[in-house]
Order: C-alpha cells, then structure tokens, then sequence
C-alpha cells in the first residue's frame, strides 16, 4: 500500500501536464534551440538490457517521461512514437496524423521495486485524462490518444482490468508494435532544460510540479 501511496503522491504533486496541453500552440516542441527536423533518433533499447519493458501514452511524451523517471523501480525511458503504420517516423510526420502513430514512452523497469500493476496504478492517478479520445487538454490529435502497449499476456490482463475500474475510459489497449524513439533532442528533455533552459529533477521520488515547457 506504501508503494501505491507515494506513486499517487508522485502524480498529485506534478499535476501541470493538462495545463501544458492548454497552453501548446504554435511551432512543434523544440528543445534547446535543436532543428526539430533533425533525424538523428536516439538508440533504443538499453544495450545489455535484462529488465521488462512497459509502453504509455498519455498526451505530450515530455511531461510523460518525466513523471517516469521519478517513479522508483523505472531503470531507463525513452520517448517515441508506437502503433503506426510507416516505418522511421519523424517527429513532423507523426504530427501530421497521417502516420497512425501516437507520442509514447517505453521504460525498463526493475520488478522487484515497482510492479507492473503499479505502473498501471500511476497511469491511471489523475495527471493524464483517459476518457478525452484523441485529446489532452488543448492537445488534439491521434498522436495524443491514451494508450497502454503490453508486452506480454499478464500486462494485457492488468492494463484491461485497470481500465475497468475507470468510467468512460478510452485508452487503446492493444499489443506493442514496434517503437521508435525520437529523434535524441526529444529525449529527457524537460530533465535537460526543455525549451527555457531550466532543468528540472528526475530525482526518484521528485515531487516538483512539473514545467512542461521547462
């Protein structure tokens, strides 16, 4: 009950994510000054991987990722774009909504410290709106529906039973395709400064509202 405790605790104190989705018109993200038409896409999976393997969309992957990195148990994430229908999408491409695929997160993550059920517990605490088909706030779009990608049967069971338990939910859940990661400037980018430079902890147990623009 103590892990369920502060994973909510975890999603409370950085309820901002809906506010970011409001506020976001105008030029694609961009991080740091990078191009966002560059193509250099970040490496994934983690070499020497051993752990499992979780998949969440919820909106704009920054704060997404964020708020996973904080979680204890979560080993390495990344962001990028799963269940589409092209392959090596492109940041542009993706918010074209021709490709079919959604902004998503894929993290490693230690069992022993955090369960999958956990995992689901905390995508499901308030900081996302599951029950918005293809919206987060101001965000509209495919590329921002509410999803759950499992890896295996016993994720597939806890990600259905989790969203039973919510009235009105619309998250897709469906079997992992295949992830691509977006392009490195994407990565971690509210714990490197975001777009003003200011970072922002990935510190397990962080509970710092989040800045979605850093």
């Amino acid at each position: 009950a103590s892990a369920l405790v502060l994973l909510i605790s975890l999603a409370l104190g950085g309820y901002s994510l809906l506010g970011h989705q409001q506020q976001q018109e105008g030029p694609p993200h961009d991080a740091m000054g990078a191009s966002s038409s560059s193509t250099d896409m970040a490496p994934w999976p983690p070499e020497g991987n051993t752990l499992p393997f979780a998949t969440f969309a919820a909106g704009c992957f920054w704060s997404v990722e964020l708020r996973y990195q904080r979680l204890p148990g979560v080993d390495k994430t990344a962001v990028g774009y799963i269940q589409g229908k092209v392959d090596n999408p492109t940041y542009e491409k993706v918010c074209s909504g021709q490709t079919g695929h959604t902004e998503a997160v894929q993290l490693t993550y230690d069992p022993k410290v955090v369960t999958y059920e956990e995992l689901v517990t905390f995508f499901y605490s308030g900081w996302h709106d599951p029950t918005t088909l293809n919206r987060q706030g101001g965000d509209a779009g495919t590329q921002y529906r509410s999803g759950i990608y499992y890896h295996d049967e016993a994720q597939r069971k806890v990600a259905q039973a989790a969203k039973a338990q919510v009235p009105n939910a619309v998250t897709e859940i469906q079997a992992a395709g295949t992830f691509w990661p977006a392009e490195v400037y994407h990565q971690q980018y509210l714990e490197k400064g975001g777009r003003l430079g200011n970072a922002q902890s990935a510190k397990k147990g962080c509970d710092d509202p989040i800045r979605c623009y850093g």
